[in-house]
């Protein structure tokens, strides 16, 4: 199941799925590691008598956010019960600190007892063996510790805290765990359980007719027991409730730091763009790693997952980010690459947030011969993504301090990979991570990338390596315009495969060729241009009620439908806006933005309704297909609002 709430602080990142329940729980990098691993941390009501989880299908549920802030907005009914929960979660932004608050109303003409249950349902560092769940009588709370992870559990109905407790053993012989003690409205106290665990803990209030009282959860992080007890005394020194109102006032001020003229945008449009780049900010380490998404739930396919940074992820998300104005939260991630590089000067297929190197498919022998088991796309978008950075905000220091160790030596690495022959880049792993040749967009990326460092080169004086580059990228144009051109379908081709020892085109439609007028190849009014995005935008498009763009022609990565005519492959967010971003570049009057707008308007319709983006949706339903969020869909979504409204801004002067 896609997470339908994210919450985070660049350090502290916590998922939470439709019922309000958290599912995933990340730190203390964003994406590592995961302390809950999909499992769920069960919240329940028991009124007079009468027990419900949050779960049950009696409740009926609306997903948001409080406007303009990483802080949900999420509203129960459950009309048996005659209770409406109004809920509010967030993470401090700058403590390792998680607080839910519970406004519950009484709809009936009785005083009501009310009692809540929160079920803490963790595997500290991604396993369940060795965890101890505590009562810390000192402080009336509840933790969870293993080595040097610790998590503490609090809350409080006016002046009354936790109400009662008790700590078990979970999914371990017959024994579910401690939310079944709960289901009776009463909790047996056991005060400390190690192992496989799980605690649960209580809450008591008496709900005037007709009223309504507020009840405060909370969780803190930490290294040491010493750690928590001080974040937990923090929150019941400063308040839960004011602490919660802080955080939703920084992440608004966060949020429209910049003033905007939304030209014709209508104000959906507006408030997704805001929400994005909220999401994205949740999805990006303090230390620089861009995580592509952390769903858990897509384990249950691969038995891997997307909490890693994979550089080509990252830097068009940092593109998209710098682009929008948000300079100061990407600058790490161009660090952490410059320390990640390998001695060759490329970076790996992906990498985990403390920097490691992160699992992979791509093989260093294939077929009996030795190969790069790179996407070499992903090394060219750093330096790609870095210019466009500075040519925005112009940090000459910053650009300085990457010379030597990323911008030289990657450049170094992309002007010797090349085919003498083809004067292309040497075969790669495409973007898509499935198949190994020559691609266009790979080819593209490079050739921006090596413009990028002729660029910088020229910027410090350093004239001979900075020709030297623009040669080699000159090169790589005139390879790209005589192999991978196909005069007679008049496009792009996807690009180049080995076949019996010949280079044999892949005329497959390919939505990335998008690459060739992003990159700076051509422009986007260029009549080749024109005519490959033109046969994309037909021949990728769904025709069914949903619409939207297909990555490629067949696509089979959690395919739908096998009609590859209506269907060609599940619509991707990212590939139906690159439409758009072309669309937009390509407009010559007001009139031409009308496409673009509408697929904003598109992509609006087709977020989840608490504001999440997927990777794809399903070509019938319309419903969320694998992770989501998906840093890239909400990041590519930022880029084409920034491009349309610069580009609206030009042609209202004409």
């Amino acid at each position: 199941m896609p997470r339908h709430l994210v919450i985070g602080n660049g350090k502290f990142l916590i998922n939470l799925d439709q019922h309000s329940y958290m599912r995933d729980l990340y730190y203390p990098f964003v994406g590592q590691l995961n302390h809950i691993g999909g499992y769920q941390c069960r919240v329940g009501i028991w009124v007079d008598g009468d027990f419900a989880w949050l779960n049950s299908p009696e409740w009926q549920f609306q997903l948001g956010y409080v406007e303009d802030s990483l802080v949900t907005e999420v509203r129960a009914t459950h009309p048996g019960l005659g209770i409406t929960l109004l809920m509010n979660d967030g993470v401090h932004q700058r403590e390792d600190i998680y607080i839910k608050r519970i406004q519950i109303t009484n709809h009936k003409h009785t005083v009501r007892e009310v009692r809540m249950f929160f079920n803490q349902d963790l595997l500290i560092n991604e396993t369940e063996v060795g965890d101890t769940a505590a009562f810390y009588p000192l402080t009336n709370t509840v933790f969870h510790y293993k080595k040097d992870r610790y998590f503490m559990f609090n809350g409080s109905t006016g002046t009354e805290g936790i109400y009662q407790y008790s700590t078990g053993v979970k999914r371990f012989y017959n024994a579910e765990g401690t939310w079944r003690d709960a289901e009776d409205g009463h909790l047996m106290g056991n005060a400390i359980a190690q192992g496989s665990v799980d605690s649960t803990i209580s809450f008591r209030m008496f709900v005037p007719p007709n009223a309504d009282q507020t009840l405060y959860y909370w969780m803190g992080a930490g290294k040491t027991l010493e750690e928590v007890k001080k974040l937990d005394a923090y929150v019941k020194d400063s308040h839960p409730g004011k602490l919660l109102d802080r955080v939703t006032v920084y992440w608004q001020r966060w949020a429209n730091k910049i003033e905007r003229d939304y030209g014709d945008l209508n104000p959906d449009v507006q408030r997704l763009f805001k929400q994005s780049l909220l999401l994205v900010r949740t999805q990006t380490d303090v230390n620089g790693a861009i995580i592509a998404a952390n769903d858990s739930d897509i384990m249950q396919s691969n038995r891997d997952h997307y909490s890693y940074m994979w550089p080509r992820d990252g830097a068009l998300i940092a593109y998209s980010m710098s682009m929008a104005g948000y300079q100061g939260m990407i600058i790490p991630f161009f660090n952490f690459c410059a320390n990640v590089l390998s001695p060759e000067g490329y970076l790996h297929h992906k990498y985990n947030p403390d920097g490691t190197v992160g699992s992979s498919w791509h093989p260093y022998i294939h077929s009996g011969r030795v190969q790069l088991p790179i996407q070499e796309d992903e090394t060219a978008l750093v330096l790609f993504a870095l210019w466009a950075d500075f040519q925005k905000n112009g940090s000459l220091e910053f650009a300085q301090s990457l010379y030597r160790n990323l911008i030289r030596r990657a450049a170094r690495f992309m002007s010797t990979y090349i085919d003498q022959e083809l004067n292309l880049p040497k075969p790669s792993y495409d973007l898509w991570e499935e198949r190994y040749g020559i691609y266009t967009f790979t080819a593209s990326a490079v050739y921006g990338g090596l413009i990028a460092a002729s660029n910088f080169s020229n910027l410090f004086g350093d004239e001979e390596r900075s020709n030297r580059y623009k040669h080699t990228a000159e090169k790589i144009k005139a390879g790209i315009l005589k192999h991978l051109w196909d005069e007679n379908e008049g496009r792009f081709v996807r690009g180049l495969y080995m076949e019996d020892g010949q280079w044999v085109k892949d005329m497959t439609l390919e939505s990335s060729v998008y690459g060739i007028f992003e990159f700076g190849v051509l422009p986007a009014d260029d009549e080749r241009v024109v005519g490959t995005m033109k046969a994309n935008k037909e021949g990728l498009r769904i025709k069914t009620n949903v619409g939207g763009i297909a990555r490629y022609h067949h696509d089979y990565y959690f395919q739908r439908s096998t009609d590859i005519e209506n269907v060609p492959g599940n619509p991707w967010i990212i590939c139906t806006l690159w439409i758009a971003e072309w669309e937009i570049e390509y407009a010559k009057t007001l009139a031409d933005l009308e496409a673009p707008r509408q697929t904003l308007e598109w992509v609006v319709k087709h977020a989840m309704e608490s504001g999440v983006l997927s990777e794809q949706l399903d070509p019938f339903s319309g419903d969320p297909v694998s992770v989501a969020p998906l840093t890239w869909s909400h990041a590519t979504y930022v880029l084409a609002v920034v491009k349309y409204l610069n580009k609206y801004k030009q042609l209202s002067k004409q």
